[in-house]
């Protein structure tokens, strides 16, 4: 009789034994592969959640941008509008206007009042909004009083540049503006007519208290301020509005202007400018700031989510490192067990076997066969529930790309080849001191019943 034609019979004989024997290698190769495959999976469903949050993070620091770009934009054109309200901020005087007699009796040169076509006509790029202006300290002999008159003829386009929204309105002729002081002392009102200088002219506006020589002004049309002072195609000076230049910003603009129109000079009010530029900063620094905390924001985010998964590789990790010895050696001594009872059950048998002839070293094979077919029926047996263990512990999803991934790794690829060699061996040396026990005792003495 076959070695294996004795293994089929004790197995079909002993159903139950053979049964808790795989069952008990079974379960050590599912606990073995279903760890590798958690410890895998964890890996797979952290770089998953890693590109996932990587991917919401830009989207929101990209949604950031544009809102920050928006809010930027938005908050800097309010400002821009703002700053608007402070006025001209740049002066084109004639060469030879003192600054002192500028600050003590106002303007007292002219120039050409072509200057201004001649600068709105070239490539300028320092300023916006130039605006041709008369300005002198007259009495107002009608009322009685002192009066700083402004002749305007409204704001000249730069011709290379859009259309730009006039920071004052043009005054028409025939028409007047006052400021505060002068509406409060005259009780004048819009629709008034008054006489300045023996003309008639009409209230179209009235400023309200800026507490500066506005309160004390009046604005008429250029032309017929010209005429009262007798300054036909002259002017006082030219006033500007600077650009949003970065650097010396009144060297450049200076630079600038004295090319395109040599002869004069140019002076900054400087607390506008400066408000002004300060504004703009301010306005860019808020922006840059909120996205620096967005880009910040996710990049804490990114990093708990990190030492989140990481933790929790580390615990099952560890769990994986207790675990598996721990059901390796539990199903060793169940087999062993097992194999114990199965050889004390066929002492007759074996007994029989020896008197007929069997050789002690075939007594061994059988037995051993018998362990490493349970080891090997128990390797395949567990591989599937290992898997599916470890894949839906380690939250991975069931799609055909999941798996592949899964498999991508050598390691757990060389955990299922070798599931079957350690089942074997595992079985193997657990039934190896049952079949020498048994391979070992005196056939006479187990017929006798000893």
């Amino acid at each position: 009789m076959s070695v294996w034609r004795l293994v089929i019979r004790e197995i079909c004989h002993r159903k139950l034994s053979f049964l808790l024997s795989v069952l008990s290698v079974a379960t050590a190769v599912t606990c073995l592969i279903g760890a590798e495959t958690l410890l895998r999976a964890d890996r797979l469903t952290t770089d998953q959640l890693l590109r996932d949050k990587h991917v919401q993070i830009e989207a929101a620091v990209a949604a950031k941008e544009k809102l920050v770009r928006d809010a930027g934009a938005e908050l800097e054109d309010a400002m821009r509008k703002h700053m608007l309200g402070l006025g001209f901020n740049i002066l084109i005087l004639p060469k030879g206007q003192s600054r002192s007699e500028l600050l003590l009796n106002g303007m007292t040169e002219t120039m050409p009042e072509n200057y201004v076509d001649k600068l709105s006509q070239s490539d300028i790029v320092t300023v916006n909004h130039l605006l041709p202006s008369v300005t002198r300290r007259v009495e107002w002999p009608e009322q009685g009083r002192e009066v700083i008159l402004i002749g305007t003829r409204g704001e000249v386009p730069i011709q290379h540049r859009a259309l730009k929204k006039p920071l004052l309105e043009e005054v028409a002729e025939g028409k007047m503006v006052v400021g505060y002081e002068i509406q409060k002392a005259l009780g004048l009102k819009v629709g008034d007519s008054v006489t300045f200088r023996q003309q008639q002219f009409t209230i179209s506006g009235v400023h309200p208290e800026r507490g500066s020589t506005d309160d004390v002004t009046i604005w008429i049309s250029l032309r017929q301020a010209q005429e009262l002072l007798g300054m036909q195609n002259l002017i006082n000076a030219i006033l500007a509005l600077e650009c949003d230049c970065s650097g010396d910003r009144i060297s450049a603009i200076r630079a600038e202007i004295e090319a395109i129109l040599p002869g004069t000079q140019v002076v900054e009010k400087y607390s506008q400018a400066l408000a002004r530029a300060e504004a703009r900063s301010k306005a860019k620094q808020a922006a840059e700031s909120a996205l620096e905390e967005e880009k910040k924001s996710g990049q804490a985010m990114l990093l708990q989510e990190e030492q989140s998964r990481a933790q929790l590789e580390q615990k099952h990790a560890g769990l994986a490192a207790v675990l598996v010895p721990l059901v390796l050696v539990a199903s060793a001594v169940a087999i062993f067990l097992l194999s114990l009872a199965n050889a004390r059950q066929r002492s007759e048998e074996i007994g029989i076997l020896r008197a007929i002839g069997l050789k002690s070293h075939q007594i061994v094979v059988t037995f051993l066969s018998k362990a490493f077919f349970v080891g090997l029926t128990g390797a395949v047996a567990g591989f599937a529930p290992g898997l599916w263990l470890g894949s839906a512990l380690g939250g991975l999803s069931g799609s055909e790309l999941s798996w592949q991934q899964l498999f991508s790794n050598g390691e757990l690829v060389f955990a299922i080849v070798a599931a079957p060699a350690i089942a074997m061996a595992l079985t193997g040396t657990a039934s190896w001191i049952p079949a020498l026990l048994a391979a070992r005792r005196d056939p006479a003495v187990v017929l006798q019943g000893g």
